[in-house]
């Protein structure tokens, strides 16, 4: 099924996400810099994308780490998945941190993330004074096994 992602560019030099394989889930989403950036280690640094979107109703964007700056660099996202909603029109930033030993220079056009646009449910809140018994039960992390 296909739906169609709208994209203003704020920069003319900014990049469209867009698939790199035919079977890709993720858009890549590339930096749209006046000049380079120096990631230090353990800093975080807002990279705009010089793009805005217009997701459809139903749907959200879901940004995510691209695992080879991640794993050979220590780049990735304080918070990821990120999500942008349907209404939102602003800018498309990506934060990004440095979790490895060196800095780390992101220069324009760079691909910086990925965004996969997935279906998003709502549901009705119900307050109720007892939930129904599971075996899991309170365990919290690691309780299901090792």
């Amino acid at each position: 099924m296909e739906h169609t992602l709208r994209v203003r560019r704020l920069d003319p030099r900014a990049t469209l996400p867009m698939y790199h394989s035919d079977l890709a889930a993720g858009l890549d989403l590339s930096a749209c810099l006046p000049e380079p950036v120096t990631l230090a280690p353990g800093r975080i640094a807002l990279i705009p994308t010089g793009l805005v979107v217009a997701i459809a109703p139903g749907f959200e964007g879901q940004v995510r780490p691209r695992s080879g700056l991640s794993t050979r660099h220590g780049v990735t996202m304080p918070n990821t998945p990120g999500t942008i909603d349907a209404d939102y029109r602003g800018p498309l930033i990506v934060p990004l941190i440095n979790l490895g030993r060196d800095g780390f220079v992101v220069e324009h056009g760079l691909r910086i993330a990925q965004m996969v646009i997935a279906p998003v449910v709502r549901v009705r809140i119900e307050e109720v004074a007892d939930l129904d018994p599971t075996a899991r039960g309170v365990g919290g992390f690691g309780s299901t096994g090792r």
